[in-house]
């Protein structure tokens, strides 16, 4: 008697696929989804195509990482509370403003955390190390202020830069896109950007 296995369809280890194989044939039976530009705010969850490049330095100038004065650092050298060394104000920069004024020997400028440092200084002193606060309690007018330390040349001075240098890569290629990218490109001045395509189900 012939086996009953005999009539059935044999299969060999050489018909087989392998599984890279059948992944590869899946593939090729899809097509690319398409790249599209797009406003940033429209590209949420949607996928990158191809990397972003901070087109600016971040912060784009040096700025202030203190609240304080702004100064020539050989001015300020043997500085200390026996040995106060006193400079004029020439003027005061808000945090996002700049100053027009240059800083020489003998002057300082009063300026707030964030603020681009003003030309010729190359050192912050904080407020906590002069007698700032015994002289606008002396006087409602401040011209002059004494300095008490001396520190080092540079300090609390944060480079342009220092956070995000021009032509660094924020985003990768294939990053997914949620509001916290968004954001990152709106702060680079980024309008909009290369995304795949969505998929369109029939």
């Amino acid at each position: 008697m012939e086996s009953i296995h005999s009539h059935g369809h044999r299969h060999s280890n050489e018909d087989m696929l392998s599984v890279e194989e059948a992944f590869d044939r899946i593939l090729k039976a899809f097509q690319p989804l398409n790249i599209e530009s797009k406003p940033i705010l429209e590209t949420v969850g949607q996928i990158l195509h191809g990397d972003v490049k901070s087109p600016i330095d971040i912060p784009p100038l040096d700025n202030s990482g203190m609240d304080g004065y702004a100064v020539l650092f050989d001015d300020i050298q043997g500085a200390d509370e026996k040995n106060p060394i006193t400079l004029e104000i020439i003027d005061t920069v808000p945090a996002g403003q700049i100053s027009t004024k240059q800083i020489a020997t003998g002057t300082t400028i009063r300026i707030m955390t964030g603020a681009p440092v003003p030309n010729g200084a190359d050192t912050v002193i904080p407020f906590e190390e002069t007698d700032e606060i015994s002289r606008i309690t002396a006087s409602s007018h401040l011209s002059h202020v004494s300095i008490m330390s001396e520190l080092p040349k540079h300090a609390n001075i944060r480079p342009a830069g220092e956070d995000v240098k021009c032509g660094q890569v924020v985003l990768e290629s294939g990053t997914a896109i949620r509001p916290a990218e968004v954001g990152v490109l709106a702060s680079l001045g980024v309008s909009s950007t290369n995304v795949i395509r969505r998929p369109i189900v029939s």
